[in-house]
């Protein structure tokens, strides 16, 4: 299926060849027709599944946020974790995370919920699975899509140094085990939902660290408007 071939930026194709030839990445293509077979809806659409890294080229990242799975109501995913398409209404847990930029850099709260900008300095917004039934949250867990953006970290990990983690609930939280905390900035803390972004989300002050590192090392810092 050529939406799930890996039509990807020429850097990340070459750093992930060996994770597009293994079996479970063969297994999730597999899986992916037999739903669309099935009249199923898969959201981002085909050329946005890979979006993150065509947005992002390996060499140019320099902060990684890891989302979960994609946001599975309509016109709302393409590609990039907790963002959504300019003029779509920015969901709760983008919202609080703009609000942490508001308070921690004393800016005005953003609107776009478009985070394109945010990747193409650098960001790389990657969900841990890249794609998701319609309607149905967390439906492409445990497909293929976890060992092939494992794959990412890894990769990034062994061949990137000074780069900036921001791992944000439990489920992001536990990829930590695959990153160097020694050669890296590995900030963790709560989710943004509402149920958990007033509990160490909202003033975790990550975006002003990642700044801080990323000009210690030698980066340009990021616009986090």
């Amino acid at each position: 299926m050529d939406q799930v071939n890996p039509k990807i930026e020429e850097s990340w194709k070459q750093v992930l060849e060996h994770a597009f030839s293994q079996p479970s990445f063969q297994t999730l293509k597999s899986f992916l027709l037999s739903e669309r077979r099935a009249g199923k809806t898969i959201f981002p659409s085909g050329g946005n599944i890979f979006k993150a890294f065509n947005s992002c080229p390996f060499e140019a990242v320099k902060v990684v946020i890891l989302g979960q799975d994609p946001y599975h109501g309509v016109g709302q995913a393409h590609g990039l974790s907790f963002s959504v398409p300019e003029g779509v209404q920015p969901p709760p847990s983008l919202q609080n995370i703009f609000k942490e930029i508001s308070r921690s850099l004393s800016i005005p709260c953003l609107h776009s919920g478009d985070l394109t900008r945010w990747a193409n300095q650098g960001v790389l917004l990657l969900n841990a699975i890249l794609t998701v039934e319609a309607g149905n949250a967390g439906s492409h867990r445990n497909r293929g899509w976890e060992n092939f953006t494992d794959e990412v970290l890894i990769q990034l990990n062994q061949n990137r140094k000074g780069l900036v983690y921001m791992l944000w609930g439990n489920y992001a939280r536990s990829k930590a085990r695959l990153i160097d905390a020694k050669n890296n900035l590995v900030l963790e803390s709560v989710h943004p939902s509402p149920l958990s972004a007033y509990q160490g989300f909202i003033g975790n002050n990550h975006f002003v660290l990642a700044n801080e590192y990323l000009s210690k090392h030698g980066f340009q810092t990021i616009d986090w408007r």
